[in-house]
């Protein structure tokens, strides 16, 4: 069977699956009611959509009070890249005040809830312990503990969500890319995190958030979910979502993963790299990679796309074999530096660990099983919390 048919079957199978999930955006007739005559917060971005209608959209429509939008990483409508500063402002088509919780304020102040008696969090994750949404999940939810308010959750499938892999993070290396002491790929939906991070009493002063979630319909953690619309602007198809997990590690290296191309994260190389057949060189593209790495230079490297295709939607796992051939063909000279931000690559692992076992020649065998014992206790701890069957 040729690539072709196996793309077209594949395909076909993710719309199959896709068509008979219903996500809790999709369930107004549960939420609608929770709203009507309250004052209401919501944290959203573009992937918050019902009907192909912005949820916000939707909600003034249906006549529910929205005092303010609490805006994560890239903005409330999408329009910032990885990393920028987002501002406060007023969107533009309602005029409803937005409020950046990404920048110096990554957490909602208790004057900014003042004039709020809920709020409502529904946002597209990846499943990844650095996507930041899970570090703005954390941040609503301690302020909302903190102000005495409920928060209702849209629940959403996890894309990366039928596999637990990568090293647990240790708390010497949390930040708002890594907070909590999960693994690279957790395995879990937004719903089921915050279950985690209320029964965990990972909130400060081990404050208990009011949840209510509004499960998705037909979702299992073995099921296979091709998101509608892209959940930040570096994530633009399903391939790039399968293998984002293994190639983010890059971020804190020389080596590009094809920020300012047409298929970023499906893709990596680099202008020092002395393997691969793949060429490619990162140009700024306004508002999704504005400076990319290596900007106007050929790149070297590999194309992975047809990999995330074929094999990845099978049996997924934090794949560190890319990682570990880009470092041992990385050339050997004292001018170049294969981590160009150390202390970044560790945020993202987790752990200085794995740098050292890079360094030291370790082999992908020993290094997967360091992680296991911590793996173990981590999946033992995620049973308690799953909303949906394995």
């Amino acid at each position: 069977m040729n690539k072709i048919v196996i793309s077209l079957l594949f395909t076909c199978f993710l719309i199959s699956i896709s068509a008979q999930i219903i996500t809790g955006a999709e369930q107004p007739e549960r939420y609608l009611p929770l709203l009507q005559e309250k004052k209401v917060a919501v944290c959203f971005n573009p992937t918050s959509v019902i009907n192909n209608i912005h949820l916000v959209d939707f909600l003034l429509n249906e006549g529910i009070d929205i005092q303010k939008i609490f805006a994560p990483e890239h903005g409330f409508r999408g329009e910032a890249e990885a990393g920028a500063t987002i501002k406060s402002s007023l969107d533009t088509k309602t005029g409803v005040p937005i409020v950046s919780l990404y920048g110096k304020n990554k957490k909602p102040t208790q004057e900014q809830l003042e004039d709020v008696e809920i709020i409502v969090f529904d946002i597209q994750d990846v499943g990844c312990r650095f996507f930041t949404f899970i570090s703005t999940l954390h941040y609503v939810m301690e302020a909302a503990a903190e102000a005495k308010i409920p928060l209702l959750i849209f629940d959403r499938p996890n894309p990366n969500g039928y596999f637990v892999d990568g090293p647990v993070l240790e708390e010497k290396y949390q930040s708002f890319v890594g907070m909590h002491p999960v693994p690279v790929v957790y395995g879990m939906t937004i719903g089921e995190y915050a279950q985690m991070i209320n029964g965990e009493k990972w909130l400060e002063n081990n404050l208990v958030c009011e949840l209510q979630i509004i499960e998705c319909k037909n979702y299992t953690h073995n099921s296979r979910y091709s998101l509608p619309i892209r959940p930040s602007p570096n994530l633009g198809s399903d391939e790039a979502i399968y293998l984002y997990p293994s190639l983010c590690l890059f971020e804190g290296t020389d080596i590009s993963v094809g920020r300012g191309t047409n298929t970023p994260f499906q893709i990596y190389g680099s202008p020092n790299l002395t393997v691969g057949d793949y060429y490619f060189t990162p140009k700024p593209v306004k508002g999704v990679a504005e400076n990319p790495p290596h900007k106007g230079k050929l790149c070297r490297g590999f194309d992975l796309s047809d990999i995330a295709k074929n094999q990845l939607y099978q049996n997924n796992s934090f794949n560190i074999s890319y990682l570990l051939d880009a470092y041992q063909n990385f050339p050997n000279d004292k001018n170049l530096k294969f981590f160009t931000n150390p202390d970044f690559f560790d945020k993202l692992a987790g752990n200085s660990t794995l740098r050292w076992q890079i360094f030291n020649g370790k082999t992908e065998e020993e290094i997967r099983i360091s992680w296991q014992p911590e793996l173990e206790k981590f999946k033992k701890i995620r049973n308690k919390y799953l909303i949906y069957p394995e």
